[in-house]
């Protein structure tokens, strides 16, 4: 979702396709901005968003329902549904296209704003500076990217600076880095210059492209037979291939 355009009839066109069984949100392009399996509307369907949610090895499950989630682009809403519905988390989103918000509405099953949820309309960059969010967010979740889903628009050490100073002491961040133009180290580098090498945990990529960092606002490294455990317990609550994984999750220094 590009930040740099700022009147609404210069923002892309938002349309939908679906198969029948799983309806996806464009920007202008073919490019897949996100998706919804239409029989299970509140699960996570793109792998890659399921691996955003890996925040969740490094908390107790007890205490997720307690927690404040924020996602910074709402694409198909796939992050916000699921900690809304699922994890009974208090959730926000910030939004710089109306049009994104009203077709998540209409077509992907987003809940309607209440004490639990919102959807801030907003430059996503200027947003967090706000005082008011930082050291409200558990787990903070960053896939913003232009139509052309070539890179993403905010890649830089001030932003993730910006995100680092949103975090509760244990929360994380979860980025997904792909794109035709991106470059995979600069942005590693850049999440090491706001968080610390040490603090910086990442998958493989999927067959799609898709790379997801997680950084942590407090660096730690659970022993592997704690990481099993909370995988095990993650996906026996929430359904989520978490045992798998840890074998293509590592940290990063």
């Amino acid at each position: 979702m590009t930040r740099k355009k700022t009147a609404a009839t210069e923002l892309p066109e938002v349309s939908v396709s679906d198969d029948g069984e799983v309806r996806h949100l464009h920007l202008g392009t073919p490019w897949i901005q996100g998706s919804m399996r239409i029989a299970q509307p509140f699960e996570i369907e793109l792998e890659y968003v399921q691996r955003m949610m890996a925040w969740l090895l490094f908390v107790e499950p007890a205490s997720v329902a307690k927690r404040h989630a924020m996602q910074l682009g709402l694409g198909a809403g796939a992050i916000t549904k699921f900690c809304r519905k699922k994890l009974r988390m208090c959730c926000t989103v910030v939004e710089l296209n109306p049009r994104v918000e009203a077709v998540c509405r209409a077509w992907f099953k987003l809940p309607p704003d209440g004490p639990m949820q919102r959807v801030v309309l907003a430059d996503a960059a200027q947003e967090i500076k706000k005082p008011e969010w930082h050291g409200t967010v558990d787990a903070l979740a960053v896939d913003l990217y232009d139509h052309e889903a070539a890179a993403p628009v905010l890649d830089n050490a001030e932003f993730y600076a910006d995100c680092r100073a949103l975090l509760t002491l244990d929360g994380c961040l979860t980025v997904n880095l792909f794109g035709r133009a991106s470059s995979y180290e600069r942005s590693l580098d850049k999440l090491g210059e706001a968080f610390g090498a040490d603090a910086l945990w990442a998958f493989k990529p999927t067959r799609e492209g898709n790379t997801v960092v997680l950084a942590q606002r407090t660096p730690t490294r659970p022993k592997r037979a704690e990481l099993l455990a909370r995988a095990e317990s993650v996906q026996a609550r929430w359904d989520l291939p978490a045992t798998k994984w840890l074998r293509v999750f590592k940290p990063v220094a």
